[in-house]
């Protein structure tokens, strides 16, 4: 019998429960897979804690890779056998499992490049790195940013791609092991938010102008950096809220700061249209199949210590990828 991680009400990371499901046959545009290897994602202690409302009881986890072991009518971009991988929002939501039923639409065929266990570290992390450096803004080499968490799982997909395109990367992170990881992915200055003042540490490294973007998944306690680490007319990406919601605040603040742009994307709205999700799969799997970006796996579950697995990732014990092996 198939087994998931399930959970009944919104709180930390003990309301997680592993239980035994009844998957039953796929719909029509609905496959069965059968996991190889799940995600763990911080957007997925959003819907435990309630950040992100759903119907409860519900699954958790909205990225995973697998085979297609049955194929429900009017299916035609899967077939059975195919190696898969997918991640969504509430489309893909119940990934915390070992089989399960899921919409056809959002799975993408996997190459012989990329393993089970690398597609689930870096389907969700490594789509969004591709949006955030291939949507967001038109970089330009010799441009700067500004990247928190640089030690995890988006940054480190982040920094490297960064250089690809012959970018300055300024990151900050938590501890000394972190900033490390950090410049060995490619980081040319890491700060240590722990003991530096990042806006004045980033003034002093670029000259006293500021970044040109500012990736920042901290949220609240890095919001005001974040601002005043930017150049005239710059652009800061609110790409999640690690330490809690962004306070409210007037629109007047970004004039006063330099007539700034402020943007808080989803992934979602970025993989919407199928050709373009089809350049962002395809430029990201290029990279990861040829070595040009490698995806880091830090850390490996079993599903069953989902609790355990929370519980590192909100502590900040995790860098890189997280994954759950099946």
């Amino acid at each position: 019998m198939a087994k998931a991680v399930r959970f009944y009400e919104a709180g930390g990371p003990e309301v997680l429960r592993y239980e035994e499901v009844e998957v039953g046959d796929p719909g029509p545009g609905e496959v069965r897979v059968r996991h190889v290897a799940v995600g763990l994602n911080y957007a997925d202690t959003y819907f435990r804690n309630g950040t992100y409302p759903i119907p409860l009881p519900n699954g958790i986890g909205v990225e995973a890779s697998g085979v297609v072991v049955a194929v429900g009518e009017g299916v035609n971009n899967v077939a059975l056998g195919d190696r898969v991988t997918y991640t969504g929002f509430l489309n893909t939501l119940g990934a915390y499992s070992t089989e399960r039923l899921v919409p056809a639409a959002p799975l993408i065929k996997l190459p012989g490049t990329i393993s089970f266990e690398t597609a689930a570290a870096m389907t969700m992390r490594g789509l969004t790195s591709a949006y955030l450096m291939r949507r967001i803004y038109d970089f330009k080499e010799g441009d700067s940013i500004l990247l928190h968490a640089a030690a995890g799982g988006v940054g480190l997909i982040v920094s490297q791609w960064a250089k690809l395109l012959g970018l300055n990367v300024i990151g900050t992170v938590s501890t000394e092991g972190k900033a490390e990881v950090a410049r060995a992915h490619g980081c040319d200055h890491v700060i240590n938010y722990s003991e530096e003042d990042i806006a004045k540490r980033v003034r002093e490294l670029t000259g006293g102008r500021g970044v040109d973007v500012v990736f920042d998944s901290v949220g609240k306690n890095t919001f005001m950096a974040s601002l005043d680490s930017l150049k005239r007319r710059g652009l800061m990406v609110c790409v999640g809220t690690a330490s809690g919601p962004i306070p409210a605040f007037d629109p007047v603040l970004l004039a006063m700061k330099g007539s700034l742009f402020i943007t808080r994307p989803a992934l979602a709205d970025y993989i919407a249209d199928p050709a373009e999700k089809a350049d962002l799969v395809g430029e990201l799997f290029d990279h990861v199949g040829n070595g040009r970006i490698r995806i880091d796996i830090n850390q490996h579950y079993a599903l069953e210590d989902a609790v355990q697995a929370h519980r590192d990732l909100e502590s900040r014990k995790t860098t890189g990828s997280s994954i759950f092996v099946i």
